[in-house]
Order: structure tokens, then C-alpha cells, then sequence
């Protein structure tokens, strides 16, 4: 994608701010996966033309920063829909039925049903998805064939759309009251931080269970721990953190109603080479002097 055009690539040796700017300071284009680029390093991009995020969320990039040094930002909202939408049935199936627990149980030589009880059946429950973008849409629509109902909320959602699909727009309090699922789709800002935090949970059924496969930040993890620890909510299925990767003193681990992993949603091979390959072509158009494909700041 970015040989033809004689582009040479320099890597970062870490997504330090030093290490960044040393090969970004003087260059025409960033291809950014991880590192966090604040206003104050992001005025030090003397050539920048484009910051190409290998991703969907665009939290790590200072918008307005780029904007003002008429820096255009792209990101790549459409490669592992699928992937992500699947993961986050995967931690809810799998949270339902208990198998993480069995497979510990069974691994330790233990055989024992009451140990992994109770488990309720699937179909007939709810599912509240909050935020009910692309993503949320495709869980929304697997959640359905499983026999689950589907409520959402969002705020820039014309409940018609939501209704057209079979799914309920609610307020999120009442998302909240009568979802046995909440799976978490909203992308991090200043107003959506922490928004599963102590006065969502004590909204929650005791036998619903929190997925977040969308943002870390999304989740207060201490206040997840505690409505566990006092039985508010039977368990949660995460994919991302607050911190990745978390501290030792990070409050979930060794829960056995608490699946983790390592923010892996995103996945597949096939979602990995869309990605680059996405990247790679927003830097190659807008290097020659086209409209990208998918600008955030335009």
C-alpha cells in the first residue's frame, strides 16, 4: 500500500513519548496503535499530514491539538465487528452457563454440579446493550437467535431504528433494572467514564451479569469488585481495563464469577490485516493529497 509511493517506515521503539517523537518529530504521516499522543507532543509534529489510529477509538490522539496544526485523524471503524461482537456472546454464554468455573473444577479433579450451580436458562432472558452502534447492532441481532430479548440505550439513537431491528430504546436506569446482560458497547469520553460505576450496579438484578468489551475506562472496576463482593451483581466478563496491563493490586483477580482476557475481542487474523491494511490506506491517500476514507476531525 505505502511502498509504490516510496514512503519509508520508521518503527518506535516503544510507545514512549521520546521514543515517538523520534521518529515521528520530521515525519509526513503517524500510523498509531497505542501510544498516547497528547497536545504537547502532537505540537511537535513538524510535517505530520495525517495520524492514522489502527483502531476504532480515538481516545489516545489530543483531536483538537491535531486539528489546530491541520493534522487529519483517521481511524478504522469497520474490521472486527464480527470479532468483537462474537467475544462479547462468547464472555455472556460463557458467564451464563458457568463454564469457565466447571472447566477450573474439572481441571482440579473436581466433579460436582452444586459447585457450579445455579445456572438459568438463555433463552427468554434479557440483554441490555448500552451504546447501540455497529457493534451492539451485531450482538443485538446473535443475542436474538439465541432467544434473548434485546433493550439498548443511546442517546443519538432515533428509537425507530432501534425498533426496526426488534430492540427496545430505553433510558439507561431502566436499561440497567431489568437487563440480565449488560454488555457495554459506548465509546470513552469525560461524560461516559466509570458510567458502570456504584449507582449503575445498585441498579442491576442480583443475578445479572456486566460484559465490557468496548473501553476499560467504562468500568469502575473497585465498584464492580464491591457489588460483587456484596452480591449486587452475580458476575462480569471483561476484555478490557482500566490499566492494561493491570497492577497486581487490581481488585478481580481469582473471582471465579469473573472472566478476563487479555483485549483480545478485537481479534482474529483476518480483522489484523484489515486493520493494517486500512491504515495503510488512509496514510496513502491523503500523502497524495485524496480525501481518507474514514476522517474523525475533517
Amino acid at each position: 500500500m505505502l511502498a509504490p509511493l516510496g514512503v519509508e517506515i520508521r518503527m518506535s521503539a516503544s510507545v514512549g513519548a521520546a521514543d515517538v517523537l523520534a521518529v515521528a518529530q520530521h515525519a509526513d504521516a503517524v500510523i498509531n496503535t497505542y501510544a498516547q499522543l497528547p497536545a504537547e507532543l502532537v505540537d511537535r509534529f513538524e510535517r505530520c499530514r495525517i495520524i492514522a489510529r489502527t483502531g476504532i477509538g480515538i481516545d489516545t490522539v489530543d483531536l483538537a491539538a491535531a486539528t489546530a496544526r491541520g493534522i487529519v485523524v483517521t481511524n478504522v471503524p469497520e474490521y472486527c465487528e464480527d470479532e468483537v461482537s462474537d467475544h462479547a456472546m462468547a464472555l455472556m454464554l460463557a458467564l451464563a452457563r458457568n463454564v469457565t468455573r466447571g472447566n477450573t473444577l474439572v481441571h482440579g479433579g473436581s466433579w460436582d454440579l452444586a459447585a457450579v450451580k445455579p445456572i438459568y436458562r438463555v433463552r427468554g432472558r434479557t440483554v441490555g446493550l448500552v451504546g447501540f452502534g455497529k457493534i451492539a447492532r451485531l450482538v443485538a441481532a446473535k443475542a436474538q437467535g439465541f432467544g434473548l430479548g434485546v433493550l439498548a440505550f443511546d442517546p443519538y439513537v432515533d428509537p425507530a431504528d432501534a425498533a426496526a431491528l426488534g430492540v427496545e430504546l430505553v433510558p439507561l436506569e431502566e436499561l440497567l433494572a431489568r437487563s440480565d446482560f449488560v454488555s457495554v458497547h459506548a465509546p470513552l469520553t469525560p461524560e461516559t467514564r466509570h458510567m458502570i460505576g456504584a449507582e449503575a450496579l445498585a441498579l442491576m438484578r442480583p443475578e445479572a451479569v456486566v460484559v465490557n468489551t468496548a473501553r476499560g475506562g467504562l468500568v469502575d472496576v473497585v465498584a464492580l469488585a464491591e457489588a460483587l463482593d456484596r452480591g449486587a451483581i452475580a458476575g462480569a466478563g471483561l476484555d478490557v481495563l482500566p490499566d492494561e496491563p493491570p497492577g497486581a493490586d487490581m481488585p478481580l483477580y481469582g473471582r471465579p464469577n469473573v472472566i478476563l482476557t487479555p483485549h483480545t475481542a478485537f481479534y482474529s487474523e483476518e480483522s489484523v490485516l484489515d486493520l493494517q491494511v486500512k491504515a495503510a490506506q488512509q496514510v496513502a491517500l491523503v500523502l497524495t493529497g485524496q480525501d481518507p476514507v474514514y476522517p474523525v476531525n475533517l
